[in-house]
């Protein structure tokens, strides 16, 4: 009915409600020659297809295209390429992935002498007493993959406050300087919910852990305005050339959603911005009050769900576990939040209309998100809330059919499956592995898996999390039958993770997804076929050109 619909609106608003049965409907844009995936199971491969007002009108067979052009329809050939909708990312930081472009990158180090040579070389073009930020180091990648101390890096830099955070944003390390300027001694004491590595006198060691990196950001100046919207704009064009036509932003703050609404406004977003507000009282009390704002400014912009926090991330032990770390057998991780918050923000939210998407990686961190969400909604009971649980990323068997059984959705992303194996056994053991990153058996209990990617953690790259899903290998193809590859994707599955899943998760599906007449004309060229190529070439794909409501945002250079 909700498509017929959408069918009938688009009709009026090509022709005009008076002529609407008199004049035949032609089309802006017509693509045809291709093969065209359109993850829609009444015409699922089509090789033409039809925009009107930034809507799709037609899809499939050419014949059929080429009837609704006129003479000044843009036919594009598509010379045999695949097209796919817009790939939308159910879980990443738009003004992190910004800020990332800008501050020192420190992916892909091999080691904390590499970390200390690319922050040095920054520090010797700025001048003394400014920070020096970076993120992306990875001590699992190292050959000592203890958590690194600021003495090298005080050594190397020591008239620039240093902090750089690691890879998965949930550790930073701070120079001596730093720690001068925030002023944190050994006498400061653990934040809750987080942790500070300490020397053996007591002094702070240089890494903080989830909350307790607090105590060192109050000291790093604030962006400017212009800043954070600069880190937007260039976020979004990032995103945009690797075949991104949305993304959920995991946390947008109220500069963020200003940010966000001013550009949706102007015509300048050309991004479904599925915004989740950060865990800020006065922010969230403002949106509860305001409501949701859903398909905003022409389909732009989305705010009407709440980011939540329950636990830490694997790699720096902070995922809160029910049994202690193989490796850290005192240890069993950090609750960022308390349940009881969680529980009450998403009493509230239900009762506004928002829905609530919470980070929870650990078995324990999962199983109190749960609890919450089962609590408030039989405080206030919803038909169709859409909870989320974001990353899911280790679970107890007895938690797997929770989520269909409560009607909450996991957003996971496969590329962490990937980036973790290596080391993911040495923090979990054997036993615990079996329910992690296990999205098929999630699948199996009737669910649906956004997939994502958490950049800045990974690459923006959604192919990268596509490969990981339907192979569970890195790059070089390892290992060569995957990793735990029972609990592979097949590729229909992998291309709906990206496309109608996460449409989905976002109360879009009516709207977005899949290029079915009457949605917002998004998709992709590529230069190969995802669907049908060998899993070793799917990585080596490119993205040719992007479109956004039928407008062309990206097109690779020849």
């Amino acid at each position: 009915m909700l498509r017929a619909l959408s069918r009938i609106s688009l009709l009026a608003l090509a022709v005009g409600t008076a002529s609407a049965q008199s004049r035949v409907v032609t089309a802006d844009l017509i693509l045809t020659n291709g093969r065209i995936y359109t993850v829609d199971d009444t015409r699922p491969v089509v090789e033409a297809v039809a925009v009107a007002l930034g809507k799709m009108l037609f899809a499939g067979n050419a014949a059929g295209a080429l009837a609704l052009k006129n003479a000044s329809t843009k036919v594009v050939d598509l010379g045999g390429r695949t097209v796919i909708p817009g790939m939308v990312d159910a879980h990443g930081h738009v003004s992190g992935l910004g800020d990332a472009l800008h501050i020192v990158d420190l992916t892909g180090t091999s080691s904390y002498d590499e970390v200390v040579a690319r922050v040095a070389e920054r520090a010797r073009k700025i001048p003394k007493g400014q920070w020096v930020l970076g993120r992306g180091w990875d001590q699992n990648d190292w050959g000592d993959t203890r958590f690194p101390t600021h003495d090298k890096m005080t050594a190397a830099v020591p008239d620039h406050p240093v902090y750089i955070v690691r890879v998965d944003g949930h550790a930073g390390l701070a120079n001596l300087k730093a720690l001068q300027t925030a002023n944190v001694t050994a006498a400061t004491q653990d934040s809750t919910g987080g942790h500070i590595e300490r020397a053996a006198d007591g002094s702070p060691a240089g890494v903080f852990v989830d909350n307790a990196q607090g105590l060192v950001r109050r000291a790093i100046p604030r962006q400017t305005r212009d800043e954070v919207k600069t880190s937007i704009v260039d976020a979004v064009k990032e995103a945009q050339r690797w075949g991104l036509t949305g993304v959920h932003d995991a946390g947008a703050d109220a500069t963020d959603l200003d940010v966000y609404e001013e550009l949706a406004k102007a015509g300048q977003l050309k991004f479904r911005l599925y915004a989740m507000i950060s865990d800020q009282a006065a922010t969230i009390d403002a949106w509860f009050k305001r409501g949701p704002l859903v398909g905003g400014y022409n389909g732009s912009l989305w705010v009407r769900s709440i980011k939540l926090y329950s636990d830490g991330a694997l790699g720096s032990r902070g995922a809160a576990l029910l049994e202690p770390y193989s490796d850290d057998p005192r240890n069993i991780g950090l609750l960022v939040s308390a349940p009881a918050h969680i529980q009450d923000v998403s009493t509230r939210a239900l009762r506004a209309g928002f829905q609530v998407n919470t980070h929870a990686i650990g078995d324990r961190g999962n199983r109190l998100v749960l609890d919450a969400y089962e609590a408030a909604l039989k405080v206030a009971p919803a038909a169709d809330h859409r909870f989320r649980v974001e990353h899911a990323q280790i679970l107890h068997y007895d938690d797997v059919p929770r989520f269909a059984a409560l009607g909450v959705i996991q957003s996971m992303q496969a590329s962490h499956q990937t980036s973790d194996m290596y080391w993911a056994g040495t923090r979990l053991g054997p036993v615990r592995l079996l329910g992690a990153y296990a999205w098929r058996s999630l699948l199996n209990t009737g669910v649906v898996v956004p997939n994502g990617s958490d950049f800045p953690v990974e690459q923006v790259n959604p192919l990268i999390s596509f490969h990981s899903a339907v192979s569970r290998q890195d790059a070089r193809d390892w290992p060569p039958d995957g990793w735990y590859p029972s609990e592979r994707m097949t590729r229909d599955e992998a291309l709906r993770s990206m496309t109608l899943w996460p449409a989905y998760a976002a109360f879009q599906e009516d709207v977005l997804g899949s290029l079915t007449p009457g949605k917002f004309a998004d998709f992709v060229v590529l230069d190969q076929d995802i669907m049908r190529c060998p899993p070793e070439l799917l990585l080596k794909t490119k993205v040719l050109s992007t479109w956004v409501g039928g407008e062309k945002v990206y097109e690779a250079i020849p």
